[in-house]
């Protein structure tokens, strides 16, 4: 039986939201980060806004320039994460075999589910319909036979569209994409393959990967060839063994910077602290995951002795993990953070919690949480995880 992967993407999701909690903001460039003359960049933004050459990651400051007029709000990651939760559910509907990639990303295996819900593009107009009937949103669809395929032709589908590639309209598709399409390829991967006078699709698809690899070298080889055949490269891996929750980010362009980099890690360990505690999960094992610019991915865990209760916690292990897995010089194409082996607050080791502080910094990290909530993410960070440049002004 031939594999269905469907990847479905909210939409624009941050700023969706803030348009389902507030319709007055429909049609009108929205978007989320942190309020004009503050610092910060781009969580998100609407399709109007982007109209505008606004994108994520872009500095405030640029992002206001560009398209003044705009709706700049703070973010607001435990409102997002609700909203996550009810979308989340509605796909469980469909399969049990659902991997959650980032607060608005998932992959379904549904192969052989055809005899349940009918024909997968059947399958995910009826999925569309009901995320958008319950939850207000609208989300893409992608169908493919493995999880990269489905990926990049949700990307060739937004917004708010479906579309299906079998794996008998892989070649077709993929010799239609333009290589920025190509998903995982960077602004340093196309400025060396124009150098080598690769600048489409059918001429990266006429090389080997040996071929490749005398130009690239190994990891951005065996990337390029599996990506351009429709050859799963394995980026999104597999259901972990134990109960885990990660979140990663892909930069725009890579990241050379320690600050930059560890900016992001830290709000990624946001992320992550609060599903934990609001889902009442915690953990001992801190995760992190580093691709670099050749397309080489390590992973680094590390097992520490009491529950990790708070984002202060997280990152500082992760921050230790990226400083012993990174020479701070190599470019950095995507960062993630995450626990592994979760566990529900209070199922062992509980008394634990009330050593050397753990219960203070748990309820301390709720009271962040709940002001949060009300005033939105950008409102509290702890000032101990920044360095002296941030605290500045």
């Amino acid at each position: 039986m031939p594999p269905v992967v469907f990847h479905v993407d909210l939409d624009a999701f941050y700023a969706s939201v803030e348009v389902l909690d507030d319709p007055s903001l429909a049609g009108r460039p929205v978007i989320v980060g942190a309020l004009p003359g503050h610092r910060g960049v781009v969580s998100a933004c609407s399709y109007e806004a982007r109209k505008f050459g606004v994108h994520s990651a872009m500095p405030i400051s640029q992002a206001h320039r560009r398209c003044p007029q705009a709706v700049f709000l703070p973010v607001r990651m435990e409102r997002y994460l609700e909203v996550s939760r009810s979308v989340m559910a509605i796909l469980e509907r469909f399969t049990p075999h659902l991997q959650q990639i980032s607060v608005d990303e998932a992959f379904l295996d549904m192969t052989g589910t055809e005899r349940l819900f009918g024909p997968p593009l059947a399958t995910g107009a009826r999925l569309k319909e009901e995320v958008r009937r319950e939850a207000g949103l609208a989300i893409t669809v992608g169908i493919g036979p493995n999880k990269f395929v489905a990926k990049m032709v949700t990307n060739a589908a937004k917004p708010d569209g479906l579309r299906e590639v079998t794996a008998e309209g892989i070649d077709g598709f993929l010799e239609n994409l333009k290589l920025k399409d190509l998903w995982g390829v960077g602004a340093k991967t196309l400025e060396r393959l124009s150098e080598l006078a690769i600048g489409t699709m059918a001429q990266l698809r006429a090389l080997s990967e040996p071929e490749l690899a005398g130009l690239l070298g190994k990891g951005a080889a065996a990337f390029l060839y599996r990506a351009s055949h429709g050859i799963d490269p394995g980026i999104f891996g597999e259901e972990p063994q134990s109960r885990s929750l990660s979140a990663e980010t892909t930069f725009e362009t890579d990241r050379k910077d320690r600050s930059s980099v560890e900016r992001a890690l830290l709000e990624l360990c946001h992320q992550v602290a609060f599903r934990m505690l609001d889902e009442g999960w915690q953990s001992k094992t801190a995760v992190l995951k580093l691709r670099f610019h050749d397309f080489t991915t390590t992973t680094a865990q590390k097992t520490i002795g009491h529950w990790i209760t708070s984002t202060e916690e997280l990152y500082a292990v992760t921050r230790a993990l990226l400083a012993a897995r990174w020479d701070g010089g190599t470019p950095v194409r995507l960062i993630g953070a995450g626990c592994s082996g979760l566990e529900r607050v209070g199922e062992r080791g509980q008394l634990e919690l009330f050593v050397d502080g753990m219960e203070r910094r748990r309820k301390v990290e709720e009271a962040v949480l709940g002001i949060r909530r009300r005033m939105g993410d950008g409102t509290v960070t702890k000032a101990s995880l920044l360095d002296g440049k941030e605290r500045k002004g």
